[in-house]
């Protein structure tokens, strides 16, 4: 199974050697100046500066997996909940591979078009987070709260993945 981390770290971290300058040259002063005005930027810095590839995503796997294997035990209402939340969050995976396939290939005529295909996609991708917990109004108990804690931090890696997006875009309009 794809987990959605790989694809928003692939893309954090696309972005943040294509967009920033580092002052030094290292890879942390690098990740800290791409990171510094994140949505998020402590959650930024430790997620890049502590990244491997995708042996080391286990919180984001969790998520996954703890959405496609939750369905037991619950309700029939928390039960569908889960269900469209697994439908939402595989629609953001096909968004952030889109942007990561797309962010692969940028071309100086294709620029603009492709960045806002980047943008729109990520946009989407940050509305499926948001739309995944709502299925659980009129829900109680600890499914809810679990799902609403796991998506949270996606979204937010999510979030400043947007934000390095938007840099990039910026700092190409400058340097024409």
């Amino acid at each position: 199974m794809v987990t959605i981390p790989f694809f928003v770290l692939n893309i954090l971290l696309f972005l943040s050697s294509s967009a920033a300058t580092p002052k030094s040259g290292a890879d942390h002063d690098l990740v800290r100046s791409s990171c510094v005005h994140a949505s998020y930027p402590s959650l930024c810095f430790r997620t890049l500066s502590s990244y491997s590839g995708p042996a080391n995503t286990p919180p984001c796997r969790k998520v996954s997996n703890y959405l496609s294997t939750s369905v037991t035990g619950y309700n029939k209402r928390e039960r569908v909940a889960l269900s469209d939340c697994v439908e939402q969050i595989d629609e953001l995976m096909e968004e952030l591979s889109k942007t990561l396939g797309e962010l692969k290939h940028l071309r100086g005529e294709t620029f603009e078009f492709q960045m806002s295909n980047a943008q729109t996609w990520v946009s989407a991708a940050l509305t499926n987070e948001d739309t995944c917990p709502d299925g659980f109004e009129g829900v109680d108990g600890k499914v809810k709260s679990n799902v609403k804690r796991k998506i949270t931090n996606v979204a937010k890696v999510t979030s400043n993945a947007l934000y390095m997006i938007n840099r990039l875009n910026e700092s190409r309009g400058r340097h024409r």
